[in-house]
């Protein structure tokens, strides 16, 4: 990519989230987003289909953000109170960004995003778990209630006092 190209995608990027910020992403138009960016239509459509294909785009990669906090996820399955510290902690360092792009109607896709890598990687390492219905249910059932309680009581209670009764709840998932 040449520095045009990076320069123009960083202004979209930040016109984007600008907006985002204030606005449902139902309700970003390629037009604003363009005059915000000071490029043309024609020039947005170089790089993104519409609206929905740019908030994809950063979806992804504050998801791999995320991710990346978490440092084998083998410990979904063998130990759950490191991985679920993990994820908080990506959550938690990438709140920002989350709380733009996950909001509104976008918030359950965060879950539902890292579940799926969460799940696609540790059944590539174990295949023998993809048709474990034990296993898929509790990955969802200890992801979606580390996710949720954190966003639901974070505020109210503060990070450690929600991380240490989702580490006390995770120790219940662990494997004896």
């Amino acid at each position: 990519m040449d520095l045009r190209e990076t320069k123009t995608k960083r202004s979209i990027t930040n016109a984007f989230l600008e907006i985002r910020a204030k606005k449902p992403l139902e309700r970003i138009t390629v037009k604003e987003v363009s005059e915000r960016a000071e490029i043309s239509k024609a020039t947005f459509y170089l790089h993104y289909r519409d609206m929905y294909d740019l908030s994809n785009y950063l979806q992804e990669n504050i998801i791999a953000e995320i991710l990346h906090h978490v440092e084998n996820p083998d410990d979904m399955i063998y130990n759950p109170c490191k991985s679920s510290r993990e994820m908080i902690e990506g959550f938690y360092a990438n709140r920002g960004m989350v709380s733009i792009l996950f909001s509104g109607s976008q918030f359950s896709r965060l879950p539902e995003k890292i579940e799926a890598e969460i799940k696609k990687t540790l059944f590539s390492h174990h295949p023998e778990l993809k048709d474990d219905v034990y296993a898929n249910i509790r990955i969802t059932y200890q992801l979606m209630g580390a996710f949720y309680a954190f966003y639901r009581y974070e505020d109210s209670f503060g990070y450690d006092a929600v991380f240490g009764s989702v580490e006390r709840i995770t120790k219940l998932f662990e494997l004896k």
